[in-house]
């Protein structure tokens, strides 16, 4: 079958595109503003990508056509497809229909951490023998890619809240119906389709409606939206984790200790290389519906211990100077603050300068700004990268003082950010997009200037 797929280079349909190259399809997709990591993965898996949506690609004469959610009426190429009564789908349905059917299916989901807690339970299914697919909404550095497709009986899935298509409002975890499901954080987020928390917290709560009764929900006992979510209805037994009185997790940035408790006490320990206490909960998560599959926490913690992350979390892009830049794909004030919580607990007393494009649908609606400077304030100097906003950046930045600024003009940001920078600085890059590139340019514009002038 030629499945043709609109909106390709997002997370979840690149995985998707690859998961149906793998399962023996001719894939070819179209997208505008292709970046890495994801146009690369596709490129090297021999998918055709077109640039744009010009209704002449109904001359590929596709035999489906899935329609991203990022497809909206009126694109030229979706009008086309309508019009002329082509078949077409999403990108959840078919999954589920032609992928997840008949599979044990992990499903992570959470306002925060999905990706990462998806990576860490996939490889620890990996090294326990298991072989999981899996489609992750980043690229795990263990395998190298955010898809792969398997004969096993077990499929990890980054369960996203987001919606379905143009078609369908609905969530697309609501698609997937697990047997496990890691229910790990929920906090107001996507303003763009959704009025308020109780509005996510619905659709939360019809994710949990399709959970069987024999399967397992791994629930953060701290948080209280997911509290409400069960309340309203649950068929399924709940563990709970990141609970003092039983599963938590303790540990430290400075040693990379990793230890796992439950009620009686201390189930097993080890080091590892990421960084956070976000970290060591999504860990622990990770750990408890892996067991769920039949993985020992002990035969977990042993996987983690050579888990590397996932690409864009904290990731080390270049050294110039004595100078440190990260990418990191923080973009929510929860997210960014624990990220430069992270930082800083590898990083000790040297300086941090966070740069901040806030880029999500949610950040451009301005409904986050007045958590951001909060979220922003561990670091000594904060850039913000203002262009295409609907609010003001600087005044609701203005809390943080002299330490921060901001500008719509990518490339007088970066002649700042290099001219604030030191030795010995970590600057932390945070965007859900390319953000121009920032990170070589910074890195070329810092190496271009004498270690004395930084």
């Amino acid at each position: 079958m030629h499945i043709h797929i609109l909106g390709i280079c997002g997370s979840f349909m690149g995985g998707l595109a690859l998961l149906a190259r793998a399962a023996g399809h001719r894939v070819t997709g179209c997208d505008a503003n292709v970046y890495p990591p994801m146009s690369t993965q596709l490129e090297a898996a021999g998918i055709r990508l077109i640039e744009g949506f010009e209704a002449d690609q109904l001359a590929l004469n596709a035999d489906l056509w899935i329609v991203g959610n990022a497809i909206s009426r009126g694109n030229p190429l979706l009008e086309a497809i309508l019009d002329r009564g082509l078949p077409y789908t999403s990108g959840p349905q078919w999954l589920a229909e032609h992928i997840l059917a008949g599979k044990w299916v992990l499903a992570v989901a959470g306002t925060h951490g999905k990706t990462t807690t998806s990576a860490m339970l996939a490889w620890i299914l990996h090294e326990a023998g298991l072989a999981p697919g899996f489609l992750i909404g980043g690229v795990p550095q263990n395998f190298g890619t955010s898809a792969n497709f398997s004969d096993s009986a077990f499929f990890v899935i980054e369960a996203d809240e987001y919606d379905t298509a143009f078609c369908d409002k609905r969530s697309k975890f609501v698609h997937y119906r697990p047997r496990t499901a890691v229910l790990n954080n929920l906090e107001y987020d996507h303003a763009d389709i959704f009025p308020d928390l109780a509005a996510i917290e619905t659709q939360f709560h019809h994710f949990v409606r399709t959970i069987p009764g024999n399967g397992l929900i791994v629930a953060n006992a701290a948080e209280p939206a997911l509290e409400r979510v069960l309340r309203r209805g649950c068929w399924t037994p709940v563990e709970r984790f990141n609970d003092p009185a039983g599963w938590h997790v303790e540990g430290d940035d400075a040693d990379g200790s990793l230890v796992i408790h439950d009620a009686q006490g201390e189930v097993g320990r080890t080091h590892w290389t990421l960084l956070g206490e976000h970290n060591r909960r999504n860990a622990l998560a990770a750990l408890l519906a892996a067991r769920h599959a039949g993985v020992p926490i002990d035969a977990g913690l042993a996987a983690l211990s050579r888990f590397e992350s996932v690409k864009r979390r904290l990731e080390v892009r270049g050294v110039a100077n004595g100078i440190t830049i990260y990418d990191d794909f923080a973009h929510h004030p929860t997210a960014i603050r624990a990220t430069i919580a992270a930082l800083r607990g590898k990083v000790g007393n040297a300086r941090i300068l966070a740069v901040l494009e806030p880029r999500s649908n949610t950040m451009k609606l301005g409904t986050m700004k007045e958590a951001l400077p909060g979220s922003l304030a561990g670091a000594e100097l904060v850039f913000c990268y203002a262009a295409n906003l609907g609010w003001d950046a600087a005044a609701a930045l203005a809390p943080l003082g002299e330490k921060v600024q901001v500008s719509a003009d990518l490339d007088a940001l970066i002649e700042r950010i290099a001219a604030a920078a030191r030795p010995g600085d970590h600057v932390l890059v945070m965007s859900n997009g390319a953000f121009g590139g920032i990170h070589e340019k910074l890195l070329k514009t810092i190496s271009g200037r004498p270690p004395a002038a930084q």
